[in-house]
């Protein structure tokens, strides 16, 4: 009961005339900036921050929460219709949604994505109100080798997003994973592989590589074809710009599987919403009947990613409000904020500072839907931006990538590297290398290195810190998820022969 009246005082917060504008504002702000690649939620909220002082807590934070989620809706609009991640967590919208798109179906893409977002979304609001603290006592059990662990399991998934060539994949995924030690080690303050750059101490932006493999590497594909793809020739019917009902058979797993493993991921601090969505699509190819057809289209690839990234934001709010942990870029600057308003975060602020914490819950609720109701009627008019010829739409993807990859440091260094990616993007395509596993390493890579160094520090004996319950468990489960496809391919060679032999 007490928590349903907490519920009860948060709408009457959040249904007050200014804290709706509030949150409409800040949702409105976040669909723009995740359309925009290379902006982000940080640097966003970092700007308005000086804006909010002047104005009450509980609205200005209902606005900075509305950029952060709403951002994760924006996200999948370039990635859909322009293969141009609009954020970090973007990148996997693209490997199935921008096929879509190619294949006539970009407003049934951008309408799942908004529906995907809305369930996931109400759902880590749900996960955040029930289990809030009881989540927060147990996410402090993670050590380094718990992380270290779940870092290894997110690279298994390299098998999963592998296509023909697992040889390829992991070739791919190394060279993620050395783009990752790029910069200053945090441990002994030397420079790694910078080549004598004092650009690069800071390392290689993930922003500028997914950019520019993905969009870049497909521009410069598609010229030297110079062929019109599939996706110039947008459907004539509105009806065919909504999901299906077969889109939504298939993908109501989907919604459960992105819902589920985004909140849960999202509780962990520092994994963040691009594992999340990682982790969600490859364990959903892994359990598809047909999982040869990822990646080259289908509805439940673009429904499972959209819905841990946004599911994440839930989960994320659970360490920041109840223990004062941000886990990422975006909740260290909400962690600001609060601070800065007077409010101390941790076990405590759910009962000191009922007010803010409910009527945070409450307008979330509302934003989701406001979300929906702003993305779901506009599918059919981004839609109609693939009907721009392609002497137009090409320089359109190159000036937004290269916006994008200038506004991270506001840097012409890094749309350099945009050019250098954007090359590496197409030889790749060239040569049949997956991109996706070496985005995989890039950003599993950074985690993956501090978390094993940590882990090697705080152990006495070697690597016994690893022989607890939760890292032999994740290392179980990283092992067979290894195993099976080597011994899938392994025995349907060895039936080609015995098939050839009779």
């Amino acid at each position: 009961m007490e928590i349903l009246y907490g519920l009860l005082h948060g709408f009457e917060v959040a249904l007050d005339p200014s804290s709706l504008f509030m949150c409409f504002v800040g949702v409105l702000l976040g669909t723009v900036i995740g359309v925009l690649p290379g902006l982000g939620p940080p640097a966003t909220i970092a700007m308005l921050l000086p804006l909010t002082f002047n104005l009450e807590p509980t609205g200005a934070m209902i606005m900075l929460a509305g950029i952060y989620y709403g951002a994760k809706y924006g996200g999948s609009t370039t990635s859909i219709l322009l293969n141009v991640p609009g954020e970090s967590a973007s990148v996997v919208t693209c490997l199935d949604g921008y096929q879509m798109a190619r294949k006539g179906r970009a407003g049934a893409a951008l309408g799942m994505a908004a529906i995907s977002s809305f369930v996931a979304g109400t759902f880590g609001v749900v996960a955040l109100m029930l289990l809030a603290p009881p989540l927060a006592k147990l996410t402090l059990t993670f050590s380094a080798p718990e992380y270290f662990a779940l870092m290894a399991l997110g690279l298994a998934m390299v098998v999963l997003l592998a296509g023909d060539s697992l040889l390829k994949a992991g070739l791919s995924m190394l060279a993620g994973l050395w783009l990752a030690t790029i910069g200053t080690d945090l441990f002994s303050a030397t420079s790694r592989f910078t080549f004598g750059s004092i650009e690069l101490l800071g390392g290689v932006d993930f922003v500028v590589v997914a950019v520019g493999i993905f969009a870049l590497g497909e521009v410069l594909g598609n010229l030297e074809a110079n062929e019109t793809p599939e996706f110039l020739k947008p459907p004539k019917k509105i009806r065919e710009l909504i999901p299906t009902r077969e889109d939504f058979r298939r993908s109501r797993f989907a919604l459960v599987n992105g819902s589920v493993v985004g909140f849960f991921v999202g509780i962990l601090p520092g994994a963040g919403s691009t594992i999340a969505s990682f982790l969600s699509y490859g364990l959903e190819k892994a359990v598809s009947k047909r999982p040869e057809e990822f990646g080259t289209g289908v509805i439940e690839g673009v429904a499972a990613p959209e819905g841990a990234n946004n599911a994440e934001t839930g989960g994320a709010l659970v360490p920041l409000l109840t223990l004062g942990i941000p886990g990422s870029g975006t909740t260290a600057m909400l962690l600001a904020a609060l601070v800065l308003w007077g409010f101390k975060p941790g076990p405590l602020f759910i009962s000191e500072s009922p007010t803010l914490f409910w009527g945070l819950v409450a307008s979330m609720y509302i934003g989701n839907v406001m979300l929906l109701l702003l993305n779901l009627p506009l599918a059919g008019l981004l839609a109609q931006l693939l009907r721009m010829p392609l002497y137009i739409m090409y320089p359109l993807i190159i000036g937004v990538s290269m916006v994008g990859a200038y506004s991270n440091a506001n840097s012409m260094f890094d749309v350099g590297l945009l050019a250098l990616f954007g090359l590496l993007g197409y030889i790749m395509r060239k040569l049949s290398f997956p991109a996706a596993p070496l985005i995989l390493g890039l950003v599993l890579g950074d985690m993956m290195e501090k978390a094993l160094r940590q882990a090697l520090m705080m152990s006495s004996d070697g690597m016994g810190v690893f022989l607890h319950p939760v890292p032999l468990g994740l290392f179980a489960v990283t092992g067979l998820l290894l195993i099976v496809p080597i011994f899938k391919k392994f025995n349907s060679a060895r039936m080609q022969v015995i098939e050839q032999e009779t």
